[in-house]
């Protein structure tokens, strides 16, 4: 039945950042709430069910906040009027609106259960109550709120049954005291109909002081290209220390996932598996970038090598989503974010054991991009080219000797599956840019030349 609230909802929802669904029909909304808070600002949590014309459905978390009054200063974040008994009630994205943060952190601190919703601090450290939080711009398919200088909050907006692997991977990593994680404070669930609990938020500590390794890598490669007659490793702003650094930090990690979460060896069948699901997810993209049909023989040789593949791999938990924008650089060192994997996959694919290669590839595809993001620009430069050629193969070599030294494993050598991950992330990026940023697809298409040449 629709509502003027769902009606609402409808409108604004496609035009926010962290909806998944834009560009698909809608053919019903539904919305059920209850109150976080009831003093002022009051404070509602909503699960907002999305029914698609393609019989697909998705349920988001819209928290609001809830005004007597049209708030001049929150016009960014109003979502619209809906009328009372008495008087019109004016509805904001909660989120943006500082007072309406504050009952997250004061419900986790008294372990509260409100309504549906269950709230558990990790007791481990103290957490600030009574402290409004600020948005994080930034944030695509969640939305993040950073408090003041001690915790940052992560609202996970798709909810799925089942317990998100950000907090479980932290969870079990917090056993380990590994120095490359930010410690888990706690987490909220909500009970679904039926199934197993979702995970509504978790809360973190801040890294305070940390530089994001995307915007290191990029500004090295435009140090790179402002000087003509350097090389990449006579440039001020060289980055490969830093490369090699976040390899043997990444190694740590995965070593220390291995030790607390379960692992084993991969069978035949999972190889035969893993190429197979590369081949549909080619086939799938081939509807949307055509160009692909060029490197489509190629691609497929690169995922039968996978299949036949004589490698010895363990599977176990890994990040899988990581890039130079899930990590940080502090002053002793990189600390490596938001193990949820890539959202657009369901919870229950992206919590199976994996390989450790994939993230390792997902890496390399990132050097490949921050090496080239600037060629977008000037596409025709072969000088341009050659050095963002030069900046990707050192600094991907140099995350690898990192990753080696510290593992005792050359991640990198001559593996079928490491080339059969880098190829699907490519592909996946064909798409992703294909259908957001298609001046970029010429990124992933040189990668994809590269990689199915090799094959």
């Amino acid at each position: 039945m629709s509502t003027a609230l769902t009606e609402l909802l409808r409108d604004w929802m496609p035009h926010q950042r962290w909806f998944g669904g834009k560009g698909r029909e809608w053919a019903e909304v539904t919305e059920e709430g209850f109150f976080l808070s009831r003093t002022e600002p009051v404070v509602s949590v909503h699960r907002v069910r999305v029914g698609y014309t393609d019989g697909a459905t998705e349920t988001y978390l819209v928290p609001l906040s809830w005004r007597a009054h049209p708030e001049e200063e929150l016009s960014s974040a109003f979502i619209g009027a809906v009328p009372g008994a008495d008087r019109e009630n004016y509805a904001y994205d909660a989120m943006r609106d500082r007072d309406a943060t504050v009952p997250w952190l004061t419900h986790l601190v008294a372990a509260s259960t409100v309504g549906p919703m269950h709230f558990h601090p990790a007791g481990v450290a103290s957490i600030p109550d009574g402290a409004p939080g600020d948005i994080v711009s930034t944030e695509q398919s969640n939305t993040s709120l950073v408090y003041g200088q001690d915790a940052i909050f992560k609202l996970f907006r798709r909810l799925e049954p089942g317990l998100n692997p950000d907090v479980e991977i932290h969870d079990a990593l917090r056993r380990t005291e590994n120095k490359h994680i930010a410690p888990l404070l706690g987490h909220i669930e909500i009970d679904e109909p039926g199934a197993e609990p979702a995970t509504a938020a978790m809360l973190q500590t801040f890294v305070r002081g940390a530089s994001d390794g995307w915007r290191l890598a990029t500004a090295s490669v435009r140090d790179l290209y402002a000087e003509g007659d350097l090389h990449a490793d006579e440039v001020g702003g060289d980055f490969a220390a830093d490369s090699e650094r976040l390899g043997a930090a990444t190694a740590s990690v995965h070593a220390d996932l291995a030790q607390v979460l379960p692992s084993e060896p991969a069978d035949r069948e999972w190889f035969g598996a893993t190429a197979q699901a590369m081949a549909a997810r080619l086939e799938q993209a081939l509807a949307v970038v055509p160009q692909l049909e060029e490197h489509l023989a190629g691609l497929r040789a690169v995922y039968a090598r996978v299949a036949d593949s004589p490698e010895t791999v363990l599977r176990q938990r890994v990040h899988g989503d990581l890039h130079l924008g899930q990590v940080l650089r502090t002053a002793t060192g990189w600390v490596v974010l938001d193990f949820e994997g890539e959202p657009a996959r369901p919870l229950a694919e992206r919590r199976q054991l994996d390989s450790p290669l994939r993230d390792v590839a997902g890496m390399l595809r990132s050097f490949d991009y921050a090496a080239r993001h600037m060629l977008v620009e000037q596409p025709g430069d072969p000088q341009r080219a050659y050095r963002a050629q030069e900046w990707a193969v050192r600094n991907r070599g140099a995350f690898c000797t990192g990753y080696s030294a510290a593992s005792g494993m050359d991640p990198c050598g001559d593996s079928p599956l490491l080339r059969a991950f880098e190829a699907d992330k490519a592909v996946y990026e064909c798409v992703y840019e294909a259908r957001n940023r298609p001046h970029w697809l010429m990124i992933p298409l040189h990668s994809l030349s590269r990689l199915t040449a090799e094959a």
